[in-house]
């Protein structure tokens, strides 16, 4: 007779259409409870998570989810201060796969979420949304039921706003013949800087946009995809500053020099961060924008999350509000107008950095 039987243990359950079910409803209700301590009037002291669907938390991850909420009600009063609130969420969990090994499950999902711009200044759009990928694991209990005792996001680049922030990363080496951008500030509002939108550009900055708007979420399947592969944000930049008129380069005798997506490979100026900042200032396709509430339709953002020097995230400006806000829209995890505001809010410790394409 095996040890757990002796003690009474129930036999390792089954994963069922029912037990499917409830685990997409507790990671449900853990991220509805997340993304509601962002909303204007979310009380500073929300309830605890109660089991769901006969699914608990462990008592540590409920501690944890605990901090996350105060830690997300910080970046609530720092929106405030911004001046950007959300009035309305919805999020909704789809379970994509469910692995049983002995005890333990395994299970993926995507959540969806939608917020609802306050009107504060009354120029912000309508909505911002995101989509995000979390792997949970469940344990069976000696008595058969579940509990949730890990959670994490599976995407690159910024954490949604319903998260808190990510872990560092290596810093590249920068070859000494290119041209590094300088930081850009985030004080609000910035000194005019406008940009000419109108037809006399060399670029289509509408089309960027709308491209980058189209494929948000539904990635263009005539491109490669690098989300498992470091993160896909560069290369959907890429892709929207072609789409408006960008020509590649696919030679150069210049240490980064080229910019292409082929039919067998990528180069690494179109796919990599801190390679695309080098061969667009080095190229001069790029100026660097001093303060990045100066950028406008199709300028690029990226982030340094730990003012480590190396740039880990790329995004393209898809809509400005008329009180100068820009909302950027990118991949890992895929956002649509997202605000500058809520990007500092999120990580006010960040070097950004601010580029007039």
């Amino acid at each position: 007779m095996s040890a757990a039987h002796a003690a009474g243990a129930a036999p390792a359950p089954a994963l069922t259409a029912a037990t499917t079910d409830a685990f997409g409803r507790i990671a449900d209700a853990v991220l509805t409870d997340r993304t509601a301590a962002l909303l204007q009037g979310s009380p500073a002291d929300r309830t605890a998570l109660k089991a769901t669907a006969g699914v608990q938390l462990t008592p540590a991850l409920a501690a944890s989810e605990a901090g996350t909420v105060t830690s997300l009600h910080g970046t609530r009063s720092r929106l405030a201060a911004l001046g950007e609130a959300y009035t309305a969420a919805d999020t909704k969990v789809t379970v994509d796969s469910t692995r049983l090994h002995g005890r333990t499950a395994t299970v993926r999902v995507t959540e969806n979420t939608t917020l609802t711009y306050a009107k504060i200044r009354g120029d912000e759009p309508a909505t911002t949304g995101f989509t995000a990928h979390h792997q949970l694991t469940f344990t069976a209990r000696p008595d058969g039921t579940w509990q949730l005792t890990r959670e994490r996001l599976t995407d690159q680049g910024p954490r949604p706003v319903n998260e808190p922030a990510p872990a560092t990363r290596a810093t590249p080496v920068r070859p000494g013949a290119v041209i590094d951008a300088p930081r850009s500030a985030t004080t609000y509002p910035a000194l005019a800087n406008p940009k000419n939108l109108g037809t006399g550009t060399p670029y289509n900055y509408a089309a960027m946009a709308t491209y980058a708007e189209k494929y948000w979420k539904n990635y263009n399947t005539a491109y490669r995809r690098y989300n498992h592969a470091g993160g896909d944000c560069t290369n959907y930049l890429s892709q929207s500053l072609y789409a408006g008129g960008w020509k590649k380069v696919t030679s150069s005798t210049e240490d980064y020099g080229t910019w292409y997506s082929g039919t067998s490979s990528d180069s690494d100026t179109w796919i990599g961060v801190n390679e695309w900042s080098w061969f667009t200032q080095t190229a001069k396709r790029t100026k660097a924008l001093a303060n990045a509430y100066q950028m406008d339709v199709g300028d690029v953002l990226q982030m340094d999350f730990d003012k480590d020097g190396s740039k880990d995230h790329s995004m393209m400006t898809t809509y400005r509000s008329s009180s100068g806000v820009p909302y950027l829209t990118y991949h890992d995890a895929d956002t649509y107008r997202r605000s500058l505001a809520s990007l500092i809010a999120s990580y006010p410790n960040s070097a950004y950095y601010a580029y007039r394409s």
